[in-house]
């Protein structure tokens, strides 16, 4: 038998729902499914003008923060007839990166980064950043960006001197507040036995200013676990006050249900 038999397991994501899904029932547990992540949106005009700024401008250091975003880029400068340029000029400068699909994505592209955020948390890019750049002249910087995070970075690095162009080539809109609130109801009565985020904006959504926030985090700290594919969203939860979140070692989606079919077991 395994740990997940008769277990009802929440899933917070969207994309990757369906993938989780399947893993979860062949370990004998029921999934129930709540996309909260939010439908994503391609800013696709910021992303052409992006790219021509990116060409249009002497950049000392780009940072890339997700493959998304950097596959957006991409795009962008295809359909705009200047991939050629914008991988050429990304050739010739410092790059910087966090996150196993921004690696990739350099992989991909026979790109090298500089600097790498050995965690892929913005936090760990952040801290290698300032000790990499604490004594050097004001560099001239471009961010892709996409949430509050790249916003913190931006500021830290406008604090050091440094000049900042943050690029924003997608976005996600607000989940369904009906999915939302029945998601905060079944944690709420512990129908659920353990909630799957995949993502700290699925985290946000749920913990959002109209939420029952100490209910919530009773209910995980109680009966309901909260479960991370990573530890980005790991420490999302945390910062929540989860105490109790299980992670697997590596950030992938059968890792992470491996992980808590052998919890319960």
């Amino acid at each position: 038998m395994t740990g997940l038999a008769g277990k009802q397991i929440g899933i917070a994501a969207v994309r990757s729902a369906k993938e989780i899904s399947i893993l979860i029932e062949k370990k004998g547990g029921t999934p129930v499914i709540y996309p909260i992540q939010g439908k994503q949106q391609l800013n696709e005009q910021i992303s052409a003008q992006n790219i021509h700024d990116f060409l249009a401008e002497p950049f000392d250091l780009a940072i890339f923060t997700t493959g998304i975003g950097a596959k957006t880029l991409t795009e962008s400068a295809i359909a705009i007839g200047q991939d050629d340029l914008f991988f050429e000029k990304l050739r010739h400068t410092n790059i910087a990166v966090r996150g196993s699909k921004t690696m990739n994505w350099m992989k991909a592209h026979s790109l090298q980064a500089s600097i790498v955020s050995e965690d892929g948390t913005m936090k760990k890019l952040l801290t290698v950043l300032a000790a990499e750049y604490a004594d050097k002249r004001p560099q001239r910087v471009f961010i892709q960006a996409y949430d509050l995070d790249d916003d913190k970075l931006k500021k830290a690095l406008e604090e050091k001197g440094h000049s900042v162009y943050l690029s924003r080539p997608y976005s996600y809109k607000k989940p369904d507040p009906e999915v939302v609130r029945g998601l905060e109801h079944a944690i709420l009565q512990r129908s659920l036995d353990a909630l799957i985020f995949t993502s700290k904006t699925q985290v946000k959504n749920l913990f959002s200013e109209e939420a029952d926030h100490q209910r919530l985090v009773d209910a995980f700290n109680g009966n309901v676990l909260g479960v991370a594919v990573g530890k980005v969203t790991a420490h999302e939860l945390e910062k929540q006050g989860v105490e109790n979140v299980l992670q697997p070692e590596s950030p992938k989606m059968g890792a992470m249900v491996v992980k808590v079919d052998r919890y319960y077991q």
